[in-house]
């Protein structure tokens, strides 16, 4: 037969969409093409695919015409995944396997020159898209992609290391028996990796900062974000990098979302699974690093932290087009990357961690070293961070300087175990009450769940309209409030609840002063 056909997926954000390899051998002027809008790395898998199969003692046909139609035409293809579903449906094509065998799995693969198999980015997704479907294909994956994909549950998942472990499953003598389930080179995976604890740096390094910590612990309570200011040396970095271990697990289907996301940014690990991602780029960062971007667009550092945390130390320092493109995916928990040939949308529901200082020099409000900066230039450099970014983050927070003295003689302070239990409790009450976390709720749902009470009520429509509050700010602070009802273990938010969630709201000039 001079026709086959091998299944593939091609990736489109988190997207996997089905591509059929067509490979057609004819007679004539020997060639080898390849259609189907793909991309100058799948254009390179010629080379690639000719040495494999020749390196690994097959026969590939030089005196033919070679046609690979990568379907559909018009879908993008990237990257060296379609390298091992070509080469089968060459091989299939020239009659060296059985071609119908092929029907029911899907392959792919990068081939180095001998015919080993290289790992590819995106496996998860594929896996998914299939689960999501409810197609019953087998997957066919390198070492590395294969264990990936085995993470979803009920996949069927084969690792094979070499071109020639694939072969002969396919081989037209053994065609219509079952092909072994373990064999050299060839294995079904199903067994998924058990969740390591990771051992988070402790809250009781910190001494000090009560009331920092207590904003932390209200943020990893509610899944809220925050914002620190202090001067230089206060904490603030310390107190960020131990806010991962006050968060509570991630649930199975968290864990797969997040793999997914590290998976297509090639930073997957088995290691880290089921592990909160933690992003800290440098200040440097462009925006399309933080929100995502490029052809074909690849998730930023908001997407791949997608269930984790985002921390952005020195937040004045980033460039001021990255830290505004923040706004939509803090507010909708996703973002879209719109280009003029394809679109694709991530998702982004990460909790923000901000670090900054009050000032240029970093002293405004000190008590041990006189700010020498002028008004003018607090002004513009608290005004990197504009009015509705700040009105997107729920918690802002003074760190002041800890004494020398209270830092040498202070005991150690709480420990993250003691801390994380009672957060876990309260983001429990959250699922039992509304089956989400109280940052994630929208619309009539502030209204049904966060359970005001009259005189809690009165109070917050007094103080909103005194201070200027805007709609979301408001919201945003009752958010907060039912997060520290939750805490309390306490039914309905009361008007304690409500103050004690407006101070964590004001401004960072007032906050510095």
């Amino acid at each position: 037969m001079s026709l086959s056909l091998v299944q593939s997926r091609a990736l489109l954000g988190l997207e996997a969409a089905a591509v059929t390899v067509e490979v057609h051998l004819a007679n004539g002027l020997p060639s080898f093409t390849l259609v189907g809008l793909a991309d100058v790395e799948v254009k390179e898998a010629r080379e690639r695919v000719r040495s494999a199969i020749q390196n690994a003692g097959l026969e590939f046909p030089n005196n033919k015409r070679i046609t690979v139609n990568l379907a559909p035409a018009d879908l993008p293809k990237d990257s060296g995944r379609f390298d091992l579903p070509i080469a089968l449906g060459i091989l299939a094509a020239s009659g060296q396997i059985d071609a119908a065998a092929l029907s029911g799995y899907e392959f792919a693969g990068e081939l180095s020159l001998s015919g080993e198999l290289r790992a590819v980015r995106g496996a998860l997704a594929m896996s998914l898209a299939l689960h999501a479907g409810g197609i019953q294909s087998r997957l066919v994956l390198p070492p590395g992609s294969a264990e990936e994909a085995a993470l979803v549950s009920q996949a069927h998942v084969y690792r094979a290391c070499h071109l020639l472990d694939v072969v002969r499953q396919f081989l037209p003598e053994v065609a219509d028996a079952p092909a072994p389930e373990v064999a050299p080179g060839w294995s079904r995976l199903s067994a998924r990796p058990q969740a390591t604890v990771v051992p988070y740096p402790d809250m009781a390094d910190v001494k000090g900062q009560l009331g920092p910590k207590r904003v932390l612990e209200i943020a990893a309570a509610g899944g809220h974000s925050l914002l620190m200011s202090g001067p230089p040396g206060a904490g603030k970095s310390m107190l960020a990098q131990r806010f991962t271990g006050l968060l509570p697990p991630m649930t199975d289907s968290e864990a797969l979302q997040s793999a997914a996301v590290a998976s297509l940014g090639g930073r997957f690990s088995l290691e880290r699974w089921a592990q909160r991602p933690t992003c800290a780029p440098h200040h440097t960062a462009s925006a399309v690093a933080l929100v995502g971007g490029g052809s074909p667009p690849r998730p930023g550092e908001v997407s791949l932290a997608h269930h984790g945390v985002l921390f952005l130390d020195e937040i004045l320092e980033f460039p001021r087009a990255a830290l505004e493109a923040l706004r939509e995916p803090l507010e909708s928990g996703s973002i879209t990357i719109s280009r003029a040939a394809r679109r694709c949308e991530f998702p982004a529901r990460f909790q923000l961690i901000g670090a900054m200082n009050p000032c240029p020099c970093g002293y405004l409000g000190s008590t041990q070293r006189a700010c020498r900066c002028t008004p003018d230039q607090v002004a513009r450099y608290q005004g990197k961070l504009s009015g509705p970014l700040l009105d997107r983050i729920d918690l802002h927070v003074d760190v002041p300087a800890v004494p020398v003295a209270d830092l040498l003689q202070a005991r150690p302070g709480e420990a993250s175990a003691t801390i994380r239990a009672r957060c876990m409790a309260a983001r429990e009450r959250a699922i039992a009450r509304q089956g989400k976390s109280n940052q994630a709720l929208q619309g009539q749902e502030i209204d049904a769940y966060v359970l005001l009470d009259e005189a809690a009520a009165k109070f917050l429509n007094i103080a909103a309209a005194r201070l200027g509050w805007s709609g979301r700010s408001t919201h945003r602070a009752l958010k907060v409030a039912r997060t520290i009802a939750d805490l309390a273990g306490s039914h309905h938010t009361q008007m304690a609840h409500v103050a004690e969630a407006m101070q964590y709201r004001r401004s960072i000039a007032s906050t510095a002063m």
